[in-house]
């Protein structure tokens, strides 16, 4: 889940939204504001009631994100690289790069989130019962000291990829000592909730006159549990076929490459036709600027091969995904699908090799 919006940098974890959250928080205020505010303070302005829910839509958001920041901080003290967390529709999401490196590490990253959740569903609602002011700011407390609450005990099912899930991974794995089978058990038990999900939410939806809407997000939850542990499972058989291998074992060393300078035209006259490729490494000097896509040469108008160089169609290599040629193979798959499929391999500046997603899935092919 990428972010359309950056909203900038917490303890030095890029944050982000995606489009899709902006329709859930809208839809957030909307319930809150229609329905459940006046329920419990009938009687106020509409004007009031869509404060109340705006603010409270903030809060809750900002809850998701502390949640997130839990998991995130944590595995950085594991020693993971995080890429940022975005929040979209379903709530929130913590991008770890490569793999867990324990059991015990998967146990404490997991863990870490429904705490953080705990520690804030128990502070708002103890606010709550603090509060002597107005009637509707303890409202608004206690909705938040609720929401949280309940997301804590959702979170905490053993289904894959719930914390619950990751929790129960983390014992299966350092019982067994084999991350798949444990990978497996918890992502079969992730689709038997989800598929659970879509019938409960469907079957409110269709019988229940006044739970239509309740009933259509419980189904889209569902939706979204089994096919996400539908992809855990894939992905635990992806690591176990690439186990082993490095970036530097399926690599395509000494790639063909191209100056930044250099016209599209003087390409399609050279060493296209005589070594064709799927991307080529951009070399200023001895040092990696960029990745040249073939198709980005497909992209460019006949008309203008004279006069557009490299550098106008390439991607610059902060767009890139730069591996090390010692780094596990199944760590650089999840950045490869981050990107355009291809990826520089560097030794500092130096460009050492290249690789694609075409080359992985070879790879998993011969391996399958």
């Amino acid at each position: 889940m990428n972010s359309t919006i950056r909203l900038g940098r917490i303890a030095g974890i890029e944050i982000g939204v995606n489009w899709t959250w902006l329709a859930v928080f809208a839809l957030i205020v909307w319930s809150l504001a229609a329905r459940v505010f006046p329920d419990a303070v009938p009687g106020r302005a509409d004007s009031t009631y869509y404060a109340m829910a705006i603010v409270a839509a903030i809060l809750f958001f900002s809850s998701l994100l502390l949640h997130e920041l839990g998991h995130a901080l944590e595995a950085r003290r594991e020693g993971m690289q995080i890429d940022g967390i975005t929040l979209w529709l379903f709530g929130g999401v913590a991008k770890f790069r490569g793999m867990f490196p324990s059991a015990g590490a998967e146990f404490r990253i997991a863990i870490a989130g429904p705490l953080v959740s705990l520690l804030i569903g128990a502070a708002f609602i103890g606010l709550a019962i603090a509060w002597s002011g107005s009637e509707e700011v303890e409202t608004v407390l206690e909705w938040l000291g609720q929401i949280n609450i309940l997301l804590l005990v959702f979170n905490l099912l053993p289904a894959l990829p719930l914390d619950g899930g990751r929790v129960l991974r983390s014992a299966l794995w350092a019982f067994r000592g084999d991350f798949v089978f444990a990978t497996r058990i918890a992502a079969t038990i992730g689709r038997a909730f989800g598929a659970l999900f879509v019938a409960g939410g469907l079957a409110l939806a269709f019988l229940a006159d006044e739970s239509q809407t309740n009933g259509i997000w419980i189904a889209l939850l569902g939706w979204f549990l089994y096919a996400a542990a539908s992809s855990e499972a894939q992905a635990g058989v992806v690591h176990a076929r690439l186990a082993g291998l490095r970036v530097g074992d399926l690599m395509v060393r000494q790639p063909a490459s191209v100056r930044p300078d250099q016209t599209i035209g003087e390409l399609m006259e050279g060493m296209i036709w005589t070594d064709r490729h799927e991307a080529y490494p951009v070399v200023e000097g001895d040092r990696a600027v960029g990745l040249l896509p073939f198709g980005a040469i497909a992209d460019v108008p006949r008309r203008e091969w004279d006069v557009r160089t490299v550098r106008d169609a390439m991607v610059p290599l902060s767009d890139l995904p730069v591996l090390r040629e010692d780094e596990p193979l199944d760590q650089a798959l999840a950045r490869l699908g981050d990107g355009s499929g291809q990826a520089l391999v560097v030794d500092g500046d130096r460009v050492t090799g290249l690789l694609t997603a075409t080359d992985v899935g070879r790879a998993l092919q011969r391996r399958s």
